[in-house]
């Protein structure tokens, strides 16, 4: 089935919100669920079997948070996030939980819907290539156990700080980190740092991807909001 014909579950307890969201995503060519209460969710996945399930944090019944434990313990369909509560301990604890990205309010429907349709996208490629051993591999690979790195076959020098930072970005490819979320993952002895040493860092990975693929601009600086890796 194409992505476009995909089942989205809106799990969202303010009405017009969700009718606008419902609203965007069918304009999108998805078909929608609703479901207004944190309680009734696990019966809706399981029922509806959603090619991905748009969580709110703050539900009736049941809060978000618990929401996403509890499918995790049977599903591994994508979750978005939906939120309202902007700290950063949130979101972390929100992706820790097993969620795949976070929205925060107030956003544009049109991002939804790009977020969306990004997710399926990487969930079905991901997907296809575990189905498939002739798929080519990446060309961005990460031996987290060697704590190693190549890119087209050429391996990258890395420092421990720079390896971590590579393997945030290629964990979410697409997805924007702001400067003070890639901090909380570079640096796990709590030194304090500017948020500029982010900066640098990356001034140095782009350089040595760039070595390997002149080419290609993996990297991509989002003004004012942060960074993403585009593979």
């Amino acid at each position: 089935m194409s992505d476009e014909a995909a089942l989205i579950l809106i799990v969202e307890d303010e009405p017009k919100l969700a009718a606008l969201l419902a609203d965007y995503l069918k304009a999108a060519g998805y078909r929608t669920g609703v479901c207004a209460d944190g309680r009734e969710v696990e019966a809706q996945v399981r029922q509806l079997a959603p090619a991905l399930v748009l969580l709110d944090l703050m539900l009736p019944g049941k809060d978000g948070l618990d929401v996403c434990r509890t499918l995790r313990r049977f599903s591994e369909v994508p979750i978005v996030m939906v939120t309202a509560r902007v700290e950063e301990i949130d979101r972390l604890l929100g992706l820790e939980l097993g969620a795949d990205d976070y929205i925060c309010k107030p956003f544009s429907p049109r991002e939804v819907v790009a977020r969306v349709r990004a997710i399926l996208r990487r969930s079905r490629a991901g997907t296809t290539t575990a189905a498939d051993d002739s798929t080519p591999r990446s060309a961005l690979q990460i031996d987290e156990s060697r704590y190693s790195a190549e890119f087209r076959g050429q391996p990258l020098a890395l420092t421990p700080v720079e390896f971590r930072l590579l393997k945030t970005l290629a964990d979410a490819p697409g997805r924007v980190f702001s400067r003070d979320q890639l901090l909380d993952r570079l640096y796990t002895d709590h030194r304090i740092v500017t948020d500029r040493t982010v900066d640098s860092h990356i001034k140095n990975l782009r350089r040595k991807l760039d070595a390997a693929s002149p080419e290609q601009e993996l990297i991509r600086s989002i003004y004012g909001v942060g960074y993403k890796l585009e593979v």
